[in-house]
């Protein structure tokens, strides 16, 4: 609630000039604005206090005499109403990624108000900072972050503050980095519930069982097998709830590899008993939890149940036989759309594990958003009416590519009955989202408009993530076949649905590019950076790519070798656009977020999947030494 306390201070700064200061107790008879939790402070007869008793993160805004109060019915519902009050003043609470700056308001005057706010549709609700390639830390002689490396606690603020500031209750912050705890207790500091991802069981970090040193430190060996290092396992969990104990935590149970892979049973081990082993262990895992923690802070658990444990619970949840107050997480798809969801709730709370960004091969989606508001709306409408909404974490990665669809969750999952109330709540979302940030001066209706359509092209352009490499990888096999013909050697011929695919492609983008161009005419400075990232970014980057493989295509296709290597320049041409586009993008505190990193490496660091990269050598070998990535086995 303090940390509340000073972000509406520092808002006030913003807008006005002046800073008030925060302080325990107010007197004399300037303005003040009063934050109170129920039971810590007597409040106004406006508020209804006896209505708000025990409700779970509700609050009221409400004016009386020269006093704005701010009352929530507990400490987090008190600092979402100061949270509130910031966005209705006129902090956008994206700010860090839009980049908008607030209108300055001298003086800055504020309506008679009374707002009441109903407790959240979702019990816990949050963002998981996976895989933070991007962020600045050490890189190795290859340019690749180190895994080691310390991600500076600056850019932990900008990820808690963006989800505060959207009423998120929950964070997961990091997997593959060095893990400090002052990390975790500033979210916790902050009112944030600090949690983790499936296979980070205890919050014990299994992924620095070695990388770190942690077995080591926490006295164990480091075999991770449950059935003959039972008690290092053990130890090596409590070392986890040791260390986080005091914060507030939500505890991964379960039992997966130590580097996000399924455990390794040994040999001919039935499935019955595979289910009576995650039975054990996770009974281990929740009566150590209860032992440590002391009686006034009850323990909350979830069983996020991801990659292979779904069908494992599937087939035989009576097996497993999980304790009551394990919250059972049902996983997407990793693309937005739910894997399974409960039929029948029984004793249990269930939540869910949600991707918009993820890493896997070719269809990794970190550099654009690819998950439109129409699956959001469609998976969550499904997700609330299973009753899975006691908790909800989604995977955002870095945050940057994917704030409208983390503001349209965070939006759902707050007041999902008012979101679902009325048809087409994708559609609805979209025309908010173009007005809100892109409507605004005297024309206004018009650039919601333009805004709107460019949004609708871009998702019926990319709205799953392999649409963004069917243009890379036809490169590859282009260049393949480039290779073999320089060699004199036969190649096969190109597929004539995938050049047909291509040249549609190529059509659909450039009239979406087209609608981007005509809405960015109409914003200002700060709106159309901002537009071009969020849309312009994603559609050039497979509208570059289409281009340069339709080139090489029919560079293929030339009788002469003249003719062959004009069109492979032009094909540069297009991807040398698409570098400066790419350049263009990186402006402070975002320098080099589109740099080469080991997330968006599909075979090997030291030979990545970019098709610029890969037509240079071509060029610059004059279509000699074909490199051994694109040789046929």
């Amino acid at each position: 609630m303090h940390q509340a306390a000073e972000f509406l201070a520092g808002d006030i700064e913003k807008i006005s000039g002046y800073r008030p200061p925060v302080v325990k107790t107010t007197g004399g008879d300037r303005v003040a604005i009063r934050l109170v939790t129920l039971g810590n402070g007597e409040v106004p007869a406006a508020i209804n206090a006896a209505a708000m008793q025990g409700q779970w993160e509700s609050y009221r805004i409400v004016t009386a005499d020269r006093t704005v109060w701010l009352v929530g019915s507990n400490p987090r519902g008190t600092a979402f109403a100061a949270y509130t009050l910031s966005e209705r003043l006129g902090i956008e609470p994206l700010y860090i990624w839009t980049g908008y700056s607030p209108v300055h308001r001298d003086p800055l005057v504020l309506k008679r108000t009374t707002f009441a706010q109903a407790p959240p549709a979702f019990r816990y609700r949050g963002f998981f900072h996976d895989d933070e390639d991007l962020l600045p830390r050490p890189f190795d002689t290859n340019g690749y972050p180190l895994q080691t490396g310390d991600v500076p606690l600056e850019w932990y603020k900008r990820f808690f503050e963006t989800a505060v500031r959207l009423r998120m209750n929950m964070v997961a912050p990091y997997t593959r980095v060095h893990r400090r705890y002052e990390v975790q207790k500033l979210a916790s500091d902050w009112g944030l519930y600090y949690t983790s991802h499936h296979y980070d069981i205890l919050v014990s970090n299994p992924f620095g069982l070695t990388t770190f040193n942690l077995a080591a430190e926490r006295g164990v060996r480091p075999e991770w097998n449950w059935f003959t290092n039972r008690d290092g396992m053990l130890k090596f969990w409590r070392g986890g709830l040791m260390e986080n104990k005091d914060l507030d935590v939500i505890w991964p149970v379960g039992m997966r590899g130590t580097s996000d892979r399924p455990f390794t049973f040994p040999p001919g081990i039935t499935e019955d008993q595979r289910a009576a082993t995650f039975r054990e262990v996770i009974g281990e895992q929740v009566k150590m939890v209860r032992e440590v923690l002391s009686k006034d802070k009850p323990p909350l658990f979830h069983f996020t149940m991801y990659s292979e444990m779904l069908p494992a619970y599937q087939r035989n949840p009576v097996a497993f036989d999980l304790p009551e107050d394990v919250i059972i997480v049902w996983p997407d798809d990793n693309d937005g759309h739910m894997r399974g969801l409960p039929t029948s709730l029984g004793k249990w709370k269930h939540g869910v594990y949600y991707h918009l960004a993820y890493l896997g091969g070719r269809l990794t989606k970190q550099l654009t958003h690819t998950v439109g508001p129409a699956t959001v709306a469609g998976e969550f409408d499904k997700i609330v009416k299973s009753g899975a909404t006691e908790y909800m974490l989604v995977n955002m990665s870095e945050v940057r590519d994917y704030v409208m669809g983390g503001r349209m969750i965070a939006d759902i999952t707050w007041d999902a009955p008012a979101i679902y109330a009325t048809p087409d709540a994708a559609g609805r979302y979209t025309a908010w989202w173009s007005r809100e940030y892109f409507g605004g001066g005297t024309s206004g209706a018009g650039k919601t408009q333009a805004a709107r359509e460019a949004y609708d092209r871009y998702f019926a352009s990319i709205d799953t993530p392999d649409k963004l490499w069917v243009a890379p990888d036809a490169i590859e096999e282009l260049l393949d076949r480039l290779y073999q013909k320089v060699a004199g050697e036969t190649y096969p011929a190109v597929n004539a649905e995938t050049t047909a695919l291509m040249q549609s492609r190529n059509r659909q983008l450039e009239e979406a590019l087209g609608a981007e161009s005509r809405a960015e005419n109409g914003m200002s400075l700060s709106e159309q950076r901002f537009f071009s990232v969020d849309v312009a970014l994603g559609l050039q980057v497979a509208q570059r790519q289409t281009q340069a493989a339709l080139k090489l295509e029919e560079a293929l296709r030339a009788l002469d070798a003249a003719r062959m290597w004009q069109l492979v320049r032009e094909a540069r041409t297009s991807l040398e656009q698409l570098e400066t586009e790419l350049a263009r993008a990186e402006y402070p505190p975002f320098d080099r977020w589109y740099q080469e990193s080991w997330i968006r490496s599909t075979l090997s660091q030291s030979n990545p999947h970019r098709p610029y990269i890969q037509l240079r050598a071509f060029i610059s070998s004059e279509g000699r030494g074909r490199p051994m990535r694109l040789r046929r086995p």
